[in-house]
């Protein structure tokens, strides 16, 4: 359909005003994005998915937002943001149309229909976009963060008993040691205090 929709604006000469602009880079590079991920899964590589459209090519869908940031805003975007992707997306006009998953559409971003990104324009403000779900996101960040430090807390704390518990049981070798030192110093007194009543003995006699 919207094959057949771009060849009766060619017909109608509207190619020309194609020709002298371009969709903007962000736009281009998601769309980019998401036919390259399309064929790497055609390949048959048995890769799960990070990003792909959704069934009727009318939007997409982000089905791993952690992987998405990790391995592929750095290669399109140069950022790992998933929160700025987000953003991003509604300068554009785009919506999150579902509660349980990262799915977004624009009625002018959809699959095989490039020559429509043209027809996106960016909004002249910016209102809060998405506000639950990038506070959920960023909220997820945060108790990432929270977990780990809360785990780095808990090795150190077990670290802490290890090393109390050690010092317990040295300071005990150290005291068995001190009393077994008194024991001999105290056999050794004894000792000399017979080999000099020996020797005393002995010079009597």
């Amino acid at each position: 359909m919207c094959m057949d929709q771009h060849i009766s604006e060619v017909n109608h000469g509207t190619s020309q005003s194609s020709r002298t602009r371009s969709p903007a880079p962000f736009l281009s590079k998601t769309y980019d994005l998401l036919e390259e991920e399309e064929e790497e899964d055609e390949d048959g590589s048995g890769k799960r998915s990070v990003v792909s459209w959704n069934g009727e090519g009318n939007g997409f869908i982000v089905w791993s937002p952690a992987e998405f940031s990790e391995l592929l805003l750095p290669k399109y975007f140069k950022h790992n943001n998933f929160s700025s992707f987000i953003r991003q997306l509604n300068t554009y006009g785009f919506k999150k149309t579902s509660p349980k998953r990262w799915e977004f559409k624009h009625e002018k971003f959809q699959k095989g229909c490039r020559h429509m990104l043209l027809e996106i324009n960016r909004k002249k403000c910016e209102p809060s976009a998405f506000p639950v779900y990038l506070k959920a996101s960023e909220e997820s960040t945060s108790a990432t963060g929270l977990n780990r430090s809360m785990s780095n807390a808990a090795e150190q704390e077990n670290q802490s008993l290890l090393l109390m518990e050690e010092n317990k049981n040295l300071r005990k070798q150290k005291m068995e040691l001190q009393m077994q030192l008194s024991q001999f110093k105290a056999l050794e007194t004894k000792l000399l205090d017979c080999v000099g009543q020996y020797m005393q003995d002995h010079h009597n006699r």
